[in-house]
């Protein structure tokens, strides 16, 4: 390999908005002219990206060091099990260098000091002006801020990430354009909490094409609708702002689609996982934004064998379930994580309780997901797609994430394209996914 093109490994582990830390590692990586190779052999020098949110994650993440040390040698590490320097070291002593979360700069100048970059840089006019992205070209995710302001009891970010920062309005702008003027036709919006934007500034007054743009929510998403592509809110905490976001996913401005992670639906599991709202609140909530947008698509996310919650708790989980009628659901044993609090609580809960009410939970929520698909059958919607091959074609509605929600199976459709949004006649759906015939424009 030429001196003029040193290789870095990279690893990138756990959650998008660590996806989009690795992403914007890899672009400065090549702006400096390194280049990045999907092998450990070849390497100069290997990054880990880790995640170290729950134990499992810790795990994944040490094992992908291990397995980097062993095929290289030369590792960096960063990301959030980076903050936990101890613990890596315990493990993998000849670690070179680690960093926490979003230390862009340290990471660069880790791998200077190892590998020095190219006096000539080849790859300087090769860099995409949306920088290096680790999605497919048709979307992307847009990270405005770090950190997070709250402190769940379940939860280690706010030790990881700190509190929350919330990025220049001007620049997410800036960011976002280039992503629509290179070809992303959908944009996720994530943080660790995204209806909290600009809360930090006191929602200063930013400025973008010259124009002055409130730094909040409402205000970016109204910006963001004006690129004429699907825009999608991730990791939206129930706030009554949020009811300002409501009318622009019912004049089509925004995508009807909103991801509400709940975590549980008693009073007292959520005083002790110091969550804010009630549940009272946020179903009366619900039913005032399926009235403003009936369309609207609600995505949440549950932890059941919290420690203390007793079945009468746990039946009111369930409740709340069906009076809510949620669209999609996710549903996570409490697994006690390192540092978090609620690992000091009493009476944890067995794992054979914890599996039991967790295998109940979803078998209501299948109940739910079914029926709620099968209305979609007869239907002409939207669809974007994400694959084709000799099989046909597989998209999303407008009410699927990326990787987290359904599918559209489009069998043996080979006339569509990845990235196109088209018109597609739902015919079949399961628990899960939809299967429809794609309707050419006339």
């Amino acid at each position: 390999m030429s001196n003029l093109s040193p290789t870095i490994g990279f690893v990138s582990l756990g959650c998008p908005k660590n996806l989009v830390d690795s992403e914007r590692i890899l672009t400065e990586l090549r702006t400096q002219g390194y280049q990045v190779v999907p092998s450990y052999d070849n390497a100069d020098l290997v990054i880990v990206n880790t995640c170290g949110f729950i134990d499992s994650a810790v795990q994944e993440s040490l094992e992908a060091i291990g397995e980097a040390l062993n095929e290289n040698g030369k590792v960096i590490v960063t990301g959030c099990l980076g903050a936990k320097e101890d613990q890596i070291r315990t493990v993998h002593p000849k670690v070179l260098e680690i960093s926490g979360p979003h230390s862009y700069e340290s990471v660069l100048n880790h791998v200077n000091k190892y590998v020095p970059k190219p006096e000539f840089n080849p790859y300087t006019s090769l860099i995409p002006q949306q920088g290096v992205k680790l999605t497919p070209k048709h979307y992307a995710y847009l990270k405005i801020s770090e950190g997070c302001n709250h402190r769940c009891t379940f939860c280690i970010i706010p030790s990881l990430r700190g509190d929350m920062v919330s990025r220049n309005i001007g620049n997410v702008l800036d960011e976002a354009k280039r992503l629509a003027d290179s070809g992303v036709r959908e944009l996720l919006v994530i943080a660790q909490d995204t209806s909290a934007y600009g809360v930090d500034t006191k929602n200063r007054l930013g400025f973008w094409n010259g124009m002055p743009v409130k730094t909040d929510i409402q205000h970016l998403c109204e910006q963001l609708a004006k690129l004429g592509i699907w825009v999608r809110l991730h990791y939206v905490y129930p706030y009554p702002s949020v009811d300002n976001l409501i009318p622009l996913m019912a004049e089509g401005k925004i995508l009807p689609y909103l991801d509400v992670p709940l975590q549980h639906a008693s009073p007292t599991v959520l005083k002790s996982m110091k969550r804010p709202g009630t549940i009272e609140k946020t179903l009366e909530r619900i039913h005032k934004w399926r009235e403003i947008c009936p369309d609207i698509t609600l995505r949440s996310t549950f932890i059941v064998g919290y420690p203390g919650e007793t079945d009468h708790d746990f039946q009111l989980l369930l409740d709340f379930l069906s009076a809510a009628q949620l669209d999609r659901v996710g549903c996570f044993t409490y697994s006690p994580i390192d540092g978090a609090m609620a690992n000091q609580l009493p009476d944890q809960i067995s794992e054979d309780i914890k599996q039991e009410r967790y295998h109940q939970f979803m078998q209501l929520q299948q109940t739910i997901s079914t029926t709620k698909l099968a209305n979609k059958i007869g239907k002409i919607m939207p669809v974007i797609i994400d694959e084709v091959d000799d099989e046909g074609a597989i998209g999303r509605t407008m009410a699927d994430a990326p990787e987290i929600d359904g599918v559209v199976y489009l069998n043996d459709e080979q006339s569509v394209k990845v990235g196109d949004i088209v018109n597609v006649k739902i015919e079949h759906s399961d628990e899960y996914d939809l299967w429809g015939t794609f309707v050419p424009n006339n």
